[in-house]
């Protein structure tokens, strides 16, 4: 085989399992040899993957003949965001709070992958509590674009689009609370999915605003994506805003043909500062669209200006309240000093524990939200936000009632260049500006590469649809996927 087994797609080694080509084990190896050559410029991972990552009790074996396998993903390697729990290993957030934590359950996710034969390939770097669109919040490490390391790859699932981009695993699983699956999945050259809220169970995903989080894919093409989606799809009983909807099979909507498809493309997303690269990459992968057979307009959603200021009032009121539990009793890191070097109270100790164990964004965001949810603050702020909420998912229910889908860039900018807003968080927060009203809607999205800019950095196209319309997302993706050739583009390491 001329091509690297650690550079195949997983519907590509699952085609090379059944014809005998392949093993697990060397798909695995090949994995282990690129980690090697390349982690130390990307440090994508938060805690790299076993050597024996197919033994004991909590892994999926990589030896064996996958060939005559049913499993949808036997013998693929899946990495897993570091605030997913798997059960026995290290799961942290990126905090130093939860330093050593292990979790004594698997998140439903997990469980799904572990049936479906995935080998699950450690645990990829984040922003710390998901905050941040960076990566650059990790109490590890900065994770790099494997495009250019001297950039961001976006956040908080930047380890995971990293990994994947720099083809150091096969696919990965993402957490998306304002873009965080799409918006990294843009700069590095990758496909990344926001699931409708409710479609994939948030059981043992370690909540930052639980009225936003979503787990997702992020893969390097859109069929990978819908065979992950099919996986970890469905109902969950331990997770009550779970819904109980068929999952329909995702790999079905992967078909050549957007004739008559009706596309909206929102005014609003070409705001002015955003990139000539990216607003032309849009403009030109809507022609091929349209030269498809598509039919698209310009539509309007007035209520986007608002979105950033919701967000940020709703996700971080959410957050303050979420952490709540990290106090130094039940589980992680507790304070060994404080001001009180005699006998500390337990207020002394969980002050002090969370004052060493939160990074300075995560104090950040929960004062903002300590701040929001107060007493004399929050009809003023959180109530508000949570009404203007509402307006914007009415402008996206107005807009499909004419259209099956709508086309922005995913990010306004291609990837910025390491701590160039790291000490300015108001523009950091604008970098979710054309991703955030998906969350606040509940909406599905992906994101999609369309094209570079005159540097070499990546674009991405984001898709949305309706509520649990999945399917359309995937038809029009792998329709425009299918007739463009940027998602075969590789970086050089």
């Amino acid at each position: 085989m001329s091509i690297k087994p650690y550079q195949l797609t997983a519907n590509k080694i699952k085609e090379e399992y059944k014809k005998g080509n392949l093993k697990a084990s060397d798909v695995v190896q090949s994995l282990f040899q690129r980690i090697d050559n390349v982690e130390n410029k990307v440090k994508a991972f938060a805690h790299l993957p076993e050597k024996n990552v197919g033994a004991g009790p909590c892994a999926c074996p990589t030896q064996g003949d996958h060939r005559g396998s049913p499993l949808p993903l036997s013998g693929i390697p899946v990495a897993i965001k570091d605030n997913i729990c798997v059960k026995g290993q290290l799961t942290t957030c990126a905090s130093k709070i939860l330093e050593g934590f292990r979790p004594p359950y698997n998140a439903t996710v997990v469980e799904k992958l572990k049936k479906a034969g995935a080998i699950l390939f450690g645990k990829t770097n984040m922003d710390e509590f998901a905050f941040g669109s960076s990566c650059e919040n990790s109490c590890y490490h900065p994770t790099k674009n494997p495009w250019d390391i001297n950039r961001i790859p976006g956040g908080s699932s930047g380890g995971s689009a990293a990994s994947v981009g720099a083809d150091e695993v096969i696919m990965a699983l993402g957490s998306d609370t304002g873009g965080s699956i799409r918006q990294p999945a843009s700069l590095c050259g990758v496909v990344g999915l926001k699931p409708t809220y409710g479609r994939v169970s948030r059981y043992g995903l370690i909540a930052f605003a639980s009225s936003l989080d979503q787990i997702g894919p992020i893969t390097k093409d859109v069929t990978d994506s819908a065979i992950l989606m099919n996986v970890i799809s469905g109902h969950d009983e331990n997770d009550s805003t779970s819904v109980d909807l068929p999952v329909p099979d995702y790999t079905k909507s992967l078909i050549k043909d957007v004739k008559n498809l009706k596309i909206g493309v929102p005014k609003e997303y070409f705001i002015e500062g955003i990139d000539s690269d990216v607003k032309d990459s849009i403009e030109k992968a809507l022609n091929v669209l349209s030269g498809l057979g598509a039919k698209y307009e310009m539509v309007s959603l007035p209520n986007t200006e608002y979105a950033v200021s919701v967000y940020y009032l709703v996700a971080t009121a959410e957050a303050s309240s979420n952490l709540a539990r990290f106090d130094g009793v039940r589980f992680g890191r507790r304070a060994t000093k404080t001001d009180n070097a005699n006998e500390p109270s337990m207020i002394e100790m969980v002050s002090a524990t969370r004052d060493e164990g939160f990074g300075p964004e995560a104090k950040r965001r929960i004062i903002l939200g300590t701040f929001a949810l107060s007493s004399g603050y929050y009809d003023a702020y959180y109530l508000k936000a949570q009404k203007v909420r509402t307006l914007i998912k009415q402008d996206f229910d107005e807009v499909f009632k004419k259209f099956d889908c709508i086309i922005t860039p995913t990010s306004p900018t291609a990837a910025f260049k390491i701590g160039e807003k790291l000490n300015d968080p108001l523009s950091m927060y604008l970098s979710d500006i054309f991703t955030i009203s998906a969350n606040l809607a509940g909406i599905p999205a992906i994101s999609i590469p369309c094209g570079f800019t005159r540097h070499g950095l990546p674009i991405g196209m984001q898709i949305l649809a309706k509520p649990f319309d999945e399917e359309t997302i995937f038809r029009v993706a792998y329709t425009y996927e299918q007739n463009t050739d940027w998602h075969l583009q590789k970086p050089v390491l």
